[in-house]
């Protein structure tokens, strides 16, 4: 047991210190996956401004994962952070920074319109430069058009993508009979646009009766008083008669202040969220969201089961601060997954891993993840919940893990299988 704690805290240390080590001579193209040098992995990021605590989170993840890779033994993993400042300029710049610092996978997530220009940088550069090629594994952008129109042999994504989520969120709506009016709001790029699309697409389709009472795009990031947004839904959706909601995609501070203000304002409608679980949105809204807001994710910490539950204890004694209460199973498959590539080809080099990863099937804590080849969209299983109190010692009703130290958690109201949320794709993937 003694040698097992040394071995993860060994793993610890090296990890931490790996993000903030200095430039090394790249490894060697091709190299065998056991040799002595870490596979260097940079994350390109926005860890900075406003939506900065969603890059951060982020980090966490991947730490941890490394951490118990590194500690099985096989493989070292070494981990390097770049700070896109949540600005596509700045991650093309990070892009080529990490490149040169020797790192073959890079990984990315939270906007979908930098992981556009990533892809595109990327595939110019594994044509322009075979000897540095690199793999680029995205954990959040979820913008459908990634694994479509625009999907790559060198891009792989491991979160369910737009419509696959809102067709999830959609199961519970068309139950929702009380529901009879609705407001889209989201961020003003491809994920906010793609989501409120495909959300008036749904709509039609599954809940005709429903009023679309407003449609509204705001800058992402930007936005400091959302009260009048809220204002706004307020009194148009008191205009139809009926339960009201607001669809959203909005993630970050984006999604905490406007659940904030719709709180001040008055608003007494349900929010259906893409990310309303966590980074303090439901601390912003407090009681008025039991019932209220409803959360789609691959996993979430009340799923039952006891591999779940340990899997999220296990979560909560590494980072045992409330404000760091965010863990995200896919990342976690995300970087079995490439460990399970790596080891398989027995090489790092970003073609022989990119097949192998393309055959990828990996099962963490009772969730089970495999990559679709035809387009490199992830295929796991997600579940929607919805905000309820924590329970008390001895009561029966509540939940028994909360977010955030809030008193509040996510009641999973709806599972589904892989099979369930997988959708058909467009891609025409060219491949080397």
């Amino acid at each position: 047991m003694f040698s097992q704690v040394l071995k993860l805290a060994m793993a610890a240390l090296f990890v931490a210190i790996s993000t903030h080590a200095q430039p090394a001579a790249p490894a060697p193209q091709g190299a065998s996956a056991s040799a002595a040098q870490p596979i260097r992995i940079a994350m390109i990021e926005g860890l900075s401004g406003p939506l900065g605590n969603a890059g951060e989170a982020v980090h966490r993840n991947l730490v941890w994962a490394i951490e118990r890779v590194n500690a099985r033994g096989g493989l070292q993993l070494e981990l390097r952070r770049y700070d896109s400042k949540g600005q596509t300029e700045e991650a093309l710049a990070a892009l080529r920074a990490a490149i040169d610092d020797g790192a073959r996978f890079i990984m990315q997530g939270n906007s979908s319109s930098v992981a556009a220009a990533l892809i595109d940088a990327i595939d110019k550069h594994n044509e322009r430069d075979p000897a540095r090629r690199v793999l680029f594994l995205n954990y959040s952008a979820v913008d459908p058009i990634l694994t479509n129109e625009k999907c790559s042999f060198w891009h792989f994504r491991f979160d369910a993508h737009a419509d696959m989520r809102m067709a999830a969120l959609m199961r519970v709506l068309q139950e929702d009979r009380a529901v009879r009016s609705v407001y889209l709001i989201g961020q003003d790029y491809s994920f906010g646009q793609a989501v409120l699309r495909e959300a008036r697409r749904q709509l039609g389709a599954l809940r005709p009766d429903i009023e679309i009472v407003g449609e509204e795009l705001h800058p992402i990031g930007r936005v400091k008083d959302f009260l009048p947004y809220a204002q706004k839904i307020k009194a148009r959706t008191a205009e139809v008669r009926g339960t009201s909601a607001v669809i959203t995609g909005n993630w970050g501070n984006d999604l905490t202040l406007l659940i904030k203000a719709a709180r001040e304002a008055g608003y007494d409608g349900k929010f259906y969220t893409f990310y309303g679980n966590a980074l303090g949105a439901p601390a912003a809204i407090g009681a008025a969201g039991v019932g209220q807001v409803v959360a789609v994710a691959d996993w979430l910490p009340n799923v039952p089961g006891a591999q779940s539950e340990s899997f999220y204890r296990a979560f909560r004694e590494r980072f045992p601060r409330s404000e760091d209460d965010y863990v995200h199973m896919r990342m976690q498959l995300m970087m079995e997954a490439l460990a399970q590539a790596i080891q398989k080809s027995g090489s790092t080099d970003a073609t022989a891993v990119a097949r192998a990863l393309e055959q990828a099937d990996v099962t963490l804590s009772g969730q089970r993840g495999r990559m679709r080849s035809v387009d490199h969209q992830f295929q796991q299983p997600l579940v929607v919940g919805v905000m309820a109190r924590q329970a008390r010692d001895g009561e029966k009703d509540g939940v028994k893990f909360d977010v955030e130290g809030s008193g509040y958690g996510f009641r999973v109201i709806r599972q589904l299988k892989a099979e369930q949320a997988e959708q058909p794709t467009s891609c025409q993937m060219a491949r080397p």
